[in-house]
């Protein structure tokens, strides 16, 4: 249980909600970073660039009042006064000869208009050459002479790589936030649905008068389990008085027809030997007496059991002389029919229960196979220990039951076409589904091809 948590948790809705909430929170978030990102380096490249309009400005200025030279000497006077070489400058003869700068050699880089470039700048930093990138603009001034006038961008990478750096840290911590906070709101409302869904299976179970917890917070959970509580009260009462109802029918006319049996036999005594043909119908009418008192005692039987009368009652049962005085008792019956009875019984299985009532469940579901079984077919009755689990199993060679049929036939008098014509009242089964739900177990059934597998689990 506790190890399926957690793959409860990923296939739940709440955690596929959380999910899309974070990845739509998230592409919201990296549009917000992205545009932030673009809006501070493009500012910053902005800025580069009007530094060195700034630059070329000042030069151009030296250039028209002193000339070449004039222009030289700024130029030196201003690279003396940087000596982290944040801004840089070439100037290059006709020949192409260094006249004035700090940079070694004429960047090779393609012009991107308007004569800006963009290159890398190398420098030799705590003894290791380096490479950063600069951007220049390159000018052509009168006598063929270049000039080259640029900053080195080394502190704007610097300051771009952090905002990248926050941007994606961001990113993740929004993630793995979003991540746990999606599993810890996916495990808390999986705890209320599983609260919900332990006291269904209780529910389903037998114990109807379970209901649904309630926090008192009165949130969407606890007006939920408010709602279906007042619809379990309400199919509780309904099934109480439905019950109640066939029980008192059940009960009154057991007496009755008690009486009415009493009076038929004393009918037939005195008919005997005087009209065969009357004698036969009252022997007939007994038949249908008893046939009639076993259907109220069977009900009245399922009721007692149903209301967990009979709990008070439980104590160790060895089930497997139980299940041996059932193939016992059944044996005569199935050689008598032409079947084979074969039984497995593994010895020392124990419970706790109800031992006449677990002997009458096992009986049933052994009636049935001998009655419905044809002539030299095999019915088998099992009792093994699988998991920690008492398992009794009946299997035959019979018709089966259709699968679409088989939680049908646990209702009471509820029978199938083609058993119509044998005896029984459709009671049988509900009275071993109500033993193992009053012993908390669980019945199932199986296709045996040909025949029926009846599986009851304690």
């Amino acid at each position: 249980m506790a190890a399926a948590f957690p793959a409860r948790v990923l296939r739940s809705s709440t955690f596929r909600v959380a999910l899309m909430y974070m990845a739509l929170f998230g592409l919201s978030v990296l549009l917000l970073l992205g545009v932030i990102w673009w809006n501070t380096a493009g500012y910053m490249s902005r800025q580069a660039d009007a530094a060195i309009e700034a630059e070329i400005e000042g030069l151009a200025e030296r250039y028209r009042s002193a000339g070449l030279l004039g222009l030289s000497r700024t130029i030196r006077d201003r690279i003396e006064a940087d000596p982290r070489r944040s801004s840089v400058y070439l100037l290059l003869n006709p020949e192409g000869e260094r006249v004035v700068g700090n940079l070694s050699g004429w960047p090779r880089a393609p012009e991107q208009g308007s004569g800006w470039i963009d290159f890398e700048l190398k420098s030799l930093q705590d003894g290791e050459v380096t490479e950063h990138a600069a951007r220049a603009r390159l000018f052509v001034l009168r006598g063929d002479f270049r000039l080259l006038v640029g900053r080195d961008l080394d502190e704007l990478e610097a300051v771009q790589k952090l905002i990248l750096e926050a941007l994606i840290i961001g990113l993740l911590l929004m993630a793995v936030l979003g991540l746990a906070g999606g599993l810890w709101l996916s495990r808390r409302v999986l705890r209320r649905i599983e609260a919900i869904n332990a006291t269904s299976r209780e529910i389903m179970a037998g114990q109807l008068h379970r209901r649904i917890p309630s926090r008192g917070g009165g949130d969407d959970f606890d007006q939920l389990g408010d709602h279906l509580n007042a619809m379990l009260d309400r199919i509780e009462d309904l099934m109480v008085n439905v019950r109640q109802v066939s029980d008192n029918i059940a009960h009154d006319l057991k007496t009755p027809l008690g009486r009415l049996r009493v009076q038929l036999e004393m009918l037939h005594e005195r008919l005997k030997g005087c009209d065969r043909e009357a004698e036969a119908m009252a022997e007939q009418a007994i038949a249908e007496a008893d046939g009639l008192l076993s259907t109220f005692s069977a009900l009245l039987r399922i009721a007692r059991v149903e209301s967990g009368e009979r709990r008070a009652g439980f104590g160790p049962v060895d089930l497997s002389r139980v299940v041996a005085d059932v193939e016992e008792l059944y044996g005569p019956l199935a050689e008598e029919k032409g079947l084979r009875l074969v039984a497995s019984i593994e010895p020392g299985v124990q419970m706790t229960g109800d031992r006449d009532l677990l002997f009458q469940a096992v009986a049933n579901l052994l009636d049935n196979a001998v009655k419905y079984s044809p002539a030299c077919e095999e019915v088998r009755l099992q009792l093994l220990k699988e998991g920690g689990q008492a398992v009794i199993r009946v299997s035959d060679g019979g018709p089966g039951i259709p699968e679409k049929e088989r939680d049908k036939v646990l209702r009471r008098f509820y029978r199938l076409e083609a058993s119509r014509s044998t005896p029984g009242n459709g009671l049988g089964l509900s009275l071993v589904q109500a033993v193992v739900g009053l012993h908390e177990g669980r019945l199932g059934f199986g296709d045996n091809e040909p025949g029926l597998v009846v599986t009851l689990y304690f």
